[in-house]
């Protein structure tokens, strides 16, 4: 506990409460994303069978490229694993994935589309409603 207590630190969370079995690391509101197993384990570059990929990932969504880079390179030195380095992808953005010391799998991304997602200047993740078809 402890020792992911003190990565998650390293890498810019706030250690707020710490009660020796649990500790709280706010965040600016996250967002679920829901993604197939198959296809989410194909993008992280592990087996999907379950010994090196869990179902879940984080995602951090950045500006830029060059601050995907910069953040990996950081959680690096915090003592993260890179499991794939960043790569412009399919759909228009760039992104890597990163392990931590226990092994979760965090996804450092940047999605130029700003149609449906955006970082506020608080740093709070927004996703647009869809507007409704009219018939």
């Amino acid at each position: 506990m402890a020792r992911a207590a003190d990565f998650y630190e390293a890498v810019g969370f706030e250690r707020r409460h710490d009660l020796g079995t649990i500790v709280f690391l706010p965040t600016t509101g996250p967002a679920l994303a829901l993604y197939n197993w198959d296809d989410l384990a194909a993008d992280t570059g592990l087996p999907a069978d379950g010994t090196g990929f869990r179902g879940v990932t984080m995602a951090v969504n950045l500006d830029s490229p060059g601050e995907v880079d910069a953040m990996l390179a950081r959680w690096t030195q915090a003592g993260a694993r890179v499991v794939r380095e960043p790569v412009e992808k399919g759909w228009g953005g760039y992104s890597g994935y990163a392990a931590d010391p226990d092994g979760h799998l965090w996804e450092f991304a940047h999605n130029p589309s700003t149609a449906h997602m955006r970082i506020t200047p608080g740093g709070r993740f927004e996703l647009s409603r869809p507007r409704r078809q009219r018939s």
